[in-house]
């Protein structure tokens, strides 16, 4: 007995492991430029005390991935498609366009972290890096595979969490300070915006589809016990990607607290952050910011504009495999529009900021259609969403749009 008990859990320890992976693919958009601005700036701006943010961020993100993933299994059809069939046409080709176009914004934004990145580890011009990235960013999606791809990516997560892990070991964090704030909320009136910027970027539209697309990589059964038995193993995927994600999220302020909190160094740009860090705690630092940035820049550039592509074959109606020739003629001219508008304009604030509002005014349009399909019989049959699952992924979404839509206002009050 105790033999086939062994040999039982080696099988299901082997079949968890052949289902990791949609839920990494996720976790890059999870960590992009965005997040790296807005978490550099809560750390060196107020410490440790915004820790708790990551950690309900990365729980609300958790339910809604669920739901996406769970979509996606349940009906053999991503979001974009179930859009397209549910919904009458007007309505599907405004949602499809409004994605689109969402896409292309952080396209450039995940373009522009790769082009920092490498700015800062070879000393080239910023349109040198974005072309670099865009050239790395098409040969990963078009010439592999995409279980090749996935590798590669979770491969780029692991350099960026231990360079993330080695940075902490260097600037030497309070861990008795640092350990409360994890979980304790800590708010006031001067630290409210930077909080509801680090949430409110937390739930990132494409990812949505993405995950719903990408999930098809396995294979779920066709029976609604196989597909109800092997549901756990995308819960486990989904969770352990994302509980990743809230760990190099949380070390991009722990780091920033424990150099340029403790220096009394506000910072609040990319650049800014790496030139810096190193005098205060040294080349390795500087260095190992660099790489991270780099391979979380061409990772959530992969990532982005695999979302993009499957959103524009989802919502026409064609084939969402890589290999036709849309899916690659999609890669290359979507990563046009991005690259152009770092070419054009030098001023990576802005670029950020425009990326952020085109988000935070998509971002209704995609979280309401979900939770309309997660909770229609016809749509979900017995996957249906559950009353205490609906209400909880309905909570999160009203929060994360109010917050979208008060940083929209105030940028755009801001501005004016």
């Amino acid at each position: 007995m105790t033999g086939a008990a062994g040999i039982n859990k080696k099988r299901t320890f082997k079949k968890i492991l052949s289902f990791l992976g949609p839920g990494f693919l996720i976790t890059v958009g999870f960590i992009d430029p965005g997040n790296w601005a807005t978490n550099i700036e809560g750390g060196s701006k107020f410490g440790y005390d915004l820790l708790w943010v990551i950690t309900l961020g990365t729980i609300m993100l958790i339910v809604i991935q669920h739901m996406a993933a769970k979509l996606g299994i349940a009906t053999g059809k991503s979001l974009a498609v179930n859009i397209r069939e549910r919904f009458s046409p007007p309505v599907s080709a405004f949602l499809g366009l409004s994605i689109v176009l969402a896409c292309v914004a952080t396209d450039v934004a995940e373009l522009l972290g790769g082009a920092i990145g490498f700015k800062l580890l070879f000393n080239i011009p910023l349109w040198s890096g974005a072309l670099l990235t865009v050239i790395l960013e098409i040969f990963l999606i078009v010439s592999q595979r995409y279980h090749r791809l996935e590798k590669i990516i979770i491969g780029f997560l692991g350099i960026i969490a231990l360079s993330y892990v080695v940075e902490i070991a260097l600037v030497k964090p309070d861990w008795a300070v640092l350990a409360p704030s994890v979980i304790i909320p800590k708010l006031n009136t001067s630290s409210i915006y930077v909080a509801m910027a680090i949430l409110g970027a937390v739930v990132m539209p494409h990812n949505i589809f993405l995950h719903s697309n990408v999930i098809h990589s396995r294979k779920w059964g066709i029976s609604r016990d196989e597909k109800k038995k092997l549901l756990r193993y995308e819960k486990i995927d989904t969770s352990t990607a994302m509980l990743l994600g809230w760990v190099v999220n949380s070390a991009m302020i722990i780091v920033a607290a424990a150099v340029f909190f403790r220096h009394d160094v506000f910072v609040n740009s990319i650049e800014q952050a790496s030139a810096t860090l190193e005098p205060f705690a040294g080349p390795l630092a500087g260095f190992l910011f660099a790489v991270a940035l780099v391979f979380a820049g061409v990772g959530s550039s992969v990532t982005s504009s695999m979302a993009e592509v499957n959103v524009i074959t989802g919502f026409l109606g064609k084939s969402e495999d890589p290999q036709t020739f849309l899916y690659k003629i999609s890669v290359f001219i979507t990563a046009i529009p991005s690259f152009l508008v770092i070419l054009l304009s030098l001023d990576t604030f802005r670029i950020l900021i425009f990326s952020q509002v085109v988000l935070s005014i998509q971002l209704p349009f995609t979280l309401i259609p979900l939770l309309i399909l997660s909770r229609d019989r016809n749509v979900m049959g017995y996957f249906r969403s559950s009353n205490r699952e609906f209400v909880i992924a309905l909570i999160i979404s009203g929060i994360v749009i109010i917050l979208n839509m008060y940083l929209l206002y105030s940028i755009i009050a801001g501005r004016s």
